[in-house]
């Protein structure tokens, strides 16, 4: 049917009230029901658990596309507590729990609190290493623009707020994976916005962690660190990803919360697989292990001499 001037279809405008008095009441009901919504603006929908397929595709697709226009090709991805702070922040907090004490000296839980707070002042020296870390990783490239190589974190606070802000501190792009939890957790503030990605599912965000990974970075860290590391050990491990270097930072902590030699020993890991990982003790050896192991496999990252 072709619409001439001054005249409108029959689909654009209601049936007429003089045909059927009920008819705009009618129609407003129809409307107004949560299956007149086309699917993507459809709330309820697209949270159902039908649409959970739909939802992951999505959940991956937007940081992907993202990540294609700022032409990010490698990343080198960091993982850490993020309860590890800076000397001063860790500092700051151990005076006010020895203030506390000082007025209740026998309280057991302070007690407990007063440790805690004399060991993270010790593992401070990991937030400021991995920061320095990031601006090894934020000056590899040809300018601060150069996004071949780019330091990704989790995106959240302690060590992974320390890796993106070296990054920062040299002013080169830097990526965060921010993880939708049960309460609020803000995204570190030196992540370059439009490279800072907030997922809804773990899965997903562990698939963007390894999808341009060209080396995994791990200092001390709790269950989320180990939940990632043992991840990506297992894929080498299986062949079920190309082999990267896995570099752990802080020997002495690692070996002291995983007893690999007694894993080996025991037979439920060979031998071999002790070479899937390589302790380092600081952000120096771990870049230039890196380094070296891309050159040994016949695939550098880039070329060094043109490195700012």
């Amino acid at each position: 049917m072709k619409k001439t001037k001054g005249t409108t279809l029959p689909w654009e405008h209601p049936k007429l009230e003089e045909e059927d008095p009920k008819s705009l009441e009618l129609i407003e009901t129809i409307m107004k029901s949560p299956t007149y919504v086309t699917a993507e603006k459809d709330a309820e929908f697209m949270d159902s658990y039908e649409a959970r397929g739909i939802r992951l595709e999505l959940d991956y697709l937007k940081p992907e596309l993202k990540m294609k226009e700022h032409g990010i090709e490698h990343t080198i991805v960091v993982f850490g507590s993020a309860r590890i702070v800076e000397r001063e922040t860790a500092l700051k907090r151990l005076r006010d729990i020895e203030k506390m004490l000082h007025k209740k000296p026998d309280d057991r839980a302070l007690l407990r609190e007063l440790y805690i707070a004399e060991r993270m002042v010790g593992k401070s020296i990991y937030y400021e290493d991995a920061r320095n870390f990031g601006k090894l990783v934020g000056r590899s490239g040809k300018t601060a623009e150069d996004c071949r190589v780019t330091l990704m974190t989790g995106g959240g606070p302690g060590i992974m707020e320390a890796a993106n802000r070296g990054a920062y501190d040299v002013g080169a792009k830097t990526i965060g994976l921010n993880i939708k939890l049960p309460h609020e957790q803000y995204p570190n503030p030196y992540i370059t916005p439009d490279l800072c990605f907030l997922f809804h599912y773990f899965a997903i965000r562990k698939l963007h962690f390894l999808n341009r990974a060209k080396a995994l970075v791990v200092y001390p860290g709790g269950f989320g660190t180990f939940d990632e590391m043992f991840e990506t050990l297992t894929l080498i491990q299986t062949k079920k990803t190309e082999e990267i270097p896995v570099v752990l930072i802080g020997k002495n902590y690692w070996q002291k919360a995983i007893d690999f030699e007694f894993l080996k020993d025991e037979g439920v890991i060979a031998p071999e697989d002790l070479e899937i990982f390589y302790f380092a003790d600081n952000a120096e050896e771990a870049w230039q292990y890196i380094l070296s192991w891309h050159k040994e496999h016949g695939n550098p990252l880039f070329d060094e001499s043109i490195q700012q």
